[in-house]
């Protein structure tokens, strides 16, 4: 499915920029093992917050579905892999045309296509799957990740044309990586009431216990249609995938030493320095293991909500960042493991460093007005405390820039004109994070800012994270190596508009909407990379957020006994999907 000068039919990949690894005829990618032998099972825990799951589908806001349903069970008509970061394969397609003007793409559907039931999947199933989620009972993303997407247009049993609004190499990816479901399920209910009935669906897995609760099994489909795809070839050889769900993290861990799972990733440095130790780990029972990977680095950081109007004040948002000891924190708590997030692109080419580059300049300049001076100098860095810099000093730049902004302290506090005290509720769901945000609300005290922790439960999180009502809170925002159309989800001023976005923050910027719409419209590599770090600089300046820290590799746990891994570690790719999708089950363990 290359784009060619003129459209073709018959092509085994489409990629935005051009750049397919595999020819036509390939049998697998080169990360699995395409003789893996199929049974055995795989427990794991889900990297996201525990919580009970209330429903089975997972394309609506209201309540919560269970961890893996979306990669076990949903198919798109392409495919990506974990080698290739802008380019995809056929999976429910056989083939796809783009337009020369590329307005438009069609898609040809395998005869071969099934969901769960044994139907086919038509090109009305398509059509039916893109309309239901841009309407407006699914989850409000749908309609931003699709807003450049005209419609859809059934052409005949199996071709299905989805026309664009304006010329983007992204599109074909974004519609071709939608989730396609059946007409069938939920029996004409509407969408956001479909929510007990097991999806109908083409994905190698159905779920073994519908019903609600806090553990699932998924069940390999035996006669799962896709299994031969040179896209599924080594893939998906588990007989079952099960997610357990532990409330708390100590329960979890030692439900990992009691084997009643397999596999977990480790996101607390103590934790990974200090329980991962003892007879069980030194006999090989248990594995602990950082597995390398060139994945950009994840965006962490306290966000501000905007929408405050305590937060609206550069200066203000600048002045609480300069609070953060990240240097004390990565010696006194993390083990050195981490490194501090420095813009929303850290470790990757999209992140801006130093002064803008020509290409970078050039989309800066038409918005020069709109822009501030510090833009156009060097990127914005995270603050340190490393000699000769040191927390104190960084308090009595924050203490300058609150009075600029109005705030001074008095009374035992720091008061505006109007005698307000500075107070922040900070919005938590993670129990643990307590321990490593104290350190940040000492210092905010010397400023005179009191914050308190609002502890609450994973469920009512997010609901009020649903209807932004936070006063900051933390945020990780996964690393893409091709940043896109989602961006306008996170940082687009329609979504900030919109409940239930992913815009936490309430960025409402015209200049970040024009640089926004210079990623979505990239047409080379180096145009993205170029319109990306000029964003990073716009958005590092605006101090939306207090940078955190990440890791750049994964810290797994893992019992090794019952597994094989696959010979290459691929370069892009989320531990957990790696494992129950390319891992096998090794002689006698199954």
């Amino acid at each position: 499915m290359v784009v060619l000068a003129a459209p073709s039919w018959a092509a085994p990949a489409y990629a935005q920029f051009g750049d397919v690894k595999y020819p036509p005829g390939f049998t697998h990618f080169s990360y699995v093992n395409p003789a893996a032998p199929k049974g055995g099972e795989i427990r794991m825990v889900p990297p996201t917050r525990p919580t009970n799951f209330d429903k089975f589908n997972p394309f609506t806001l209201k309540g919560t579905a269970p961890y893996g349903l979306g990669a076990l069970m949903f198919e798109s008509l392409l495919v990506g892999n974990s080698e290739e970061p802008t380019t995809a394969y056929g999976l429910l397609a056989e083939d796809v045309e783009v337009a020369p003007d590329r307005l438009s793409a069609t898609f040809r559907i395998r005869a071969n296509a099934r969901f769960n039931d044994g139907s086919p999947v038509l090109a009305a199933d398509v059509a039916h799957s893109f309309d239901t989620l841009n309407g407006k009972l699914a989850a409000p993303q749908f309609r931003t990740l699709y807003a450049e997407v005209k419609g859809v247009t059934v052409l005949g049993e199996r071709t299905v044309r989805f026309d664009f609004a304006r010329a983007n190499r992204e599109l074909p990816l974004v519609v071709g990586g939608m989730a396609v479901f059946s007409r069938a399920w939920g029996a004409g209910k509407p969408f956001d009431e479909v929510t007990t009935e097991p999806p109908i669906a083409s994905g190698p897995y159905k779920i073994g216990s519908p019903r609600m609760g806090r553990d699932i099994t998924y069940m390999r489909d035996p006669g799962y249609w896709g299994a031969e795809l040179p896209a599924r070839r080594g893939h998906f050889n588990f007989d079952r995938v099960t997610f357990k769900i532990y409330l708390d993290d100590t329960s979890k861990f030692e439900g990992l030493k009691a084997g009643e799972y397999d596999f977990m990733r480790e996101f607390t440095s103590r934790n990974w320095a200090r329980q991962y130790t003892g007879r069980q780990f030194t006999s090989g029972e248990i594995r602990k293991q950082a597995f390398p990977n060139r994945n950009p680095g994840d965006f962490q950081g306290y966000v501000f909500n905007l929408r405050n109007p305590k937060f609206q004040d550069l200066r203000v948002r600048r002045a609480i960042g300069l609070a953060m000891d990240f240097e004390w924190l990565n010696k006194q708590l993390f083990y050195g493991l981490y490194k501090r997030v420095e813009g929303y692109f850290p470790n990757s080419e999209f992140h801006a460093e130093g002064l803008p580059k020509p290409d970078e300049l050039a989309l800066l300049e038409p918005l020069r007005a709109r822009l501030r001076p510090e833009v156009f100098g060097p990127a914005a860095v995270s603050p340190s405390t490393a000699p000769p810099e040191s927390l104190r000093e960084n308090l009595r730049k924050a203490r300058t820039l609150l009075a600029e902004a109005g705030w001074t302290y008095r009374d035992g506090a720091l008061r505006n004109a109007r005698g307000e005290a500075f107070t922040i509720e900070f919005l938590n769901d993670q129990p643990s994070l307590i321990r490593v945000a104290t350190p940040f609300q000492t210092a905010l005290q010397k400023l005179g800012i009191q914050m308190n922790f609002r502890t609450v439960d994973f469920s009512l999180a997010q609901q009020r994270m649903e209807n932004f009502d936070f006063e900051m809170t933390t945020v990780r925002l996964p690393g893409s190596t091709a940043p896109g159309g989602e961006l306008l989800e996170l940082f687009g001023s329609r979504a900030a508009a919109t409940k239930g976005s992913s815009n936490i923050w309430g960025i409402a910027d015209p200049a970040v909407d024009a640089l926004l719409q210079k990623v979505v419209g990239a047409t080379t590599r180096p145009e993205l990379g170029a319109a990306v770090r000029a964003l990073d600089r716009v958005l590092s300046q605006g101090h939306y957020s207090v940078p955190q820290y990440y890791g750049d590799a994964f810290l797994i746990g893992y019992r090794p006994r019952p597994f094989v891994l696959p010979p290459v570690v691929p370069p892009y790719y989320q531990p957990d999907t790696w494992a129950m999708s390319t891992w096998w089950a090794s002689p006698g363990n199954k």
